[in-house]
């Protein structure tokens, strides 16, 4: 059974800092296309970077240069270090998988498996 469990939301001030942890079970990492999707209240969700099996990255216009994806398959873990965060960065955010998924359309929630339960990140001014 495939299981993804997100980590290391929280609320930070403008211009902060978190990094968020996706850990994964019953797969192997090195396997999958990894992606970070958000879901702001009231708006659908959005991929925010994506991590090729062949370590390609990704990233939606508006995070590039501020985040950065990550995995470590040994650990089986995905991360996203976000820096400089704005307040149109609060959102749920979510970590999901593929298996030999499309890179063109690795911002599509289609193209995705499996899903965490996400995790919280509210940035303030």
């Amino acid at each position: 059974q495939v299981q993804l469990v997100e980590s290391g939301g929280g609320s930070v001030q403008t211009g902060g800092s978190l990094r968020l942890s996706c850990t994964a079970s019953g797969l192997s990492f090195e396997q999958y296309d990894m992606g970070w999707f958000r879901q702001a209240p009231g708006k659908e969700r959005e991929g925010v970077a994506a991590s090729a099996f062949d370590g390609a990255a990704r990233y939606a216009e508006s995070v590039k240069g501020r985040f950065t994806i990550s995995r470590d398959t040994g650990k089986n873990t995905m991360s996203l270090q976000m820096m400089d965060l704005r307040p149109e960065d609060t959102a749920m955010y979510y970590c999901a998988v593929v298996r030999n998924g499309n890179p063109g359309q690795w911002y599509e929630e289609y193209e995705y498996n499996y899903w965490g339960q996400g995790t919280q990140v509210t940035v303030s001014t």
